[in-house]
Formats: structure tokens, C-alpha cells, sequence
């Protein structure tokens, strides 16, 4: 299971932690990845990172913007959001893959229930 927390609202340039933790797998063996959508709008990834030393991923509208990165021991995953624009207001869910990320939705095996995220000034 993965429980999504930490959205909220907060005005443009502002910041958020997301925290999703893990529970009933091995998070050391899975890639964790962090997709967003707005209704009416596909589901788009934001960031991902896989098993092992692998650099992160980063969706193009959100590099430099945030980071991504994971404790095993904790079994949670963080995404650290700062400068957010309104753009950036959506659901955001974690989701869990074996080992390698990927930017399709459709490849990831567990999800988490969405923390809402609204920028607004």
C-alpha cells in the first residue's frame, strides 16, 4: 500500500513536501515515481527514482523545481516542490514499480489515494 500525504494549498513560489509511505512491500525494491492530473487531463509524471544510485527523473515542467528522493529504512518516499505556480495545482499520487522507473501510469503496480495540491494567489 501507499499512502499519499502533504498537499494543501500555498501560494505561487511557495513550497510543499510530499511524503508517500510504503507499506506491505519492500520499498528497497521498487522504483517510486509521482504523477500528477488535473480533472479532464491525463495523468503526467512530475519525478521518479528507481532502485540503487540511479539518478531521478524529472517531468521537463518541473526540473530545478523539485526533488525527488526516498529512505528504505523510513519506507517513504518525499517530493520536495518549491517555486510552485498555479500550473503545478493537482492530484498528486505515488505509485510503485519493480526496480526501474518509467513514465507510463500504466506500467506502475500500486498506488496511493492523491493528495490535493492548489496554487493560488
Amino acid at each position: 500500500q501507499l499512502q499519499a500525504s502533504g498537499g494543501g494549498s500555498v501560494q505561487p513560489s511557495g513550497s510543499l513536501r510530499l511524503s508517500c509511505a510504503t507499506s506491505g512491500f519492500t520499498l528497497a525494491d521498487y522504483a517510486i515515481g509521482w504523477f500528477r492530473q488535473v480533472p479532464g487531463k491525463k495523468r503526467e509524471v512530475v519525478a521518479c527514482i528507481a532502485t540503487g544510485n540511479r539518478d531521478p527523473y524529472y517531468a521537463g515542467s518541473v526540473k530545478g523545481r523539485v526533488t525527488i528522493a526516498r529512505v528504505n529504512a523510513n519506507n517513504t518516499v518525499y517530493l520536495e516542490m518549491n517555486s510552485l505556480k498555479l500550473e503545478d495545482t493537482a492530484v498528486y499520487y505515488c505509485a510503485a514499480v519493480p526496480r526501474y522507473c518509467s513514465v507510463y501510469h500504466q506500467q506502475f503496480q500500486y498506488w496511493g489515494q492523491g493528495t490535493l495540491v492548489t496554487v493560488s494567489s
